[in-house]
């Protein structure tokens, strides 16, 4: 049946489109884990060079204290996309799981068909 094929590429464009938001998640996460370390080892050097480590003492560099704010956000972000990840891979379970059952029932209907047109076919000659 077309309809069942159909099905089968429907289910199977769902799970690729499933898989590259999980890979985009992933990539995210990764950049944004770059990112947090490199303004750590930014913030190192700047208390480095201030001699001054105490976020709270008035002197600390504001370059600093504005480097720790966006890592710390950074980082608040990196827990939002792993959420999201988590949400993404039941998704893609469920997704693959569907695309599963349409194949099978898709496989079914194919030797269902062949086991018809086997036992009606006629020689012609």
């Amino acid at each position: 049946m077309k309809s069942r094929e159909n099905l089968v590429r429907l289910k199977q464009f769902q799970v690729n489109e499933k898989r590259r938001q999980l890979l985009q998640l992933d990539t995210m996460i990764a950049e944004f884990e770059r990112m947090a370390v490199e303004l750590e080892l930014q913030i190192t050097a700047e208390e480095k060079k201030a001699g001054i480590t105490d976020i709270n003492h008035f002197a600390y560099p504001t370059f600093a204290k504005a480097a720790r704010l966006r890592r710390d956000n950074l980082r608040n972000s990196q827990g939002d996309l792993a959420q999201q990840r988590s949400a993404a891979e039941s998704l893609l379970g469920e997704a693959e799981a569907e695309l599963s059952k349409a194949e099978m029932l898709e496989s079914r209907d194919t030797k269902v068909r062949e086991t018809e047109t086997g036992g009606r076919s006629a020689m012609i000659g």
